[in-house]
């Protein structure tokens, strides 16, 4: 369980906790990931692609990553390419990363939930 909780978490945000039946905590986790990431796509927020350019794309990239399967629908179905042109479109950018790095946080928590380490 310790390794299939982060992976399952990383894949479906908050399916690590809904396996070890930690009902409440994995809903609001799912909730919040799933909203954070639809609402940065509805702001046309713009989904990081891996390049070799700018450090910051390269980050961005990373935090996008952390969504899981979020991130690989969205690319499958090529949104949030657009270029930004409005104020907006940044904030959505930044919904989507930090929409991952909270799932990377709530993989890490299952992880750690598995392992005993924490309730």
């Amino acid at each position: 369980m310790a390794v299939v909780a982060p992976l399952v978490g990383w894949l479906i945000p908050g399916a690590g906790h809904l396996i070890q039946r930690r009902w409440i905590r994995g809903v609001v986790l799912m909730f919040c990931i799933v909203c954070m990431f639809m609402l940065g796509l509805a702001m046309q927020g713009k989904v990081y692609t891996p390049n070799s350019g700018d450090l910051l794309d390269m980050l961005g990239f990373i935090g996008d990553l952390g969504a899981g399967g979020l991130y690989i629908v969205t690319r499958m179905m090529d949104a949030g390419q657009g270029a930004i042109h409005r104020a907006v479109a940044d904030y959505g950018t930044k919904f989507i990363v930090v929409s991952g790095l909270l799932n990377v946080i709530a993989a890490v928590d299952a992880h750690h939930i598995a392992l005993g380490k924490k309730k």
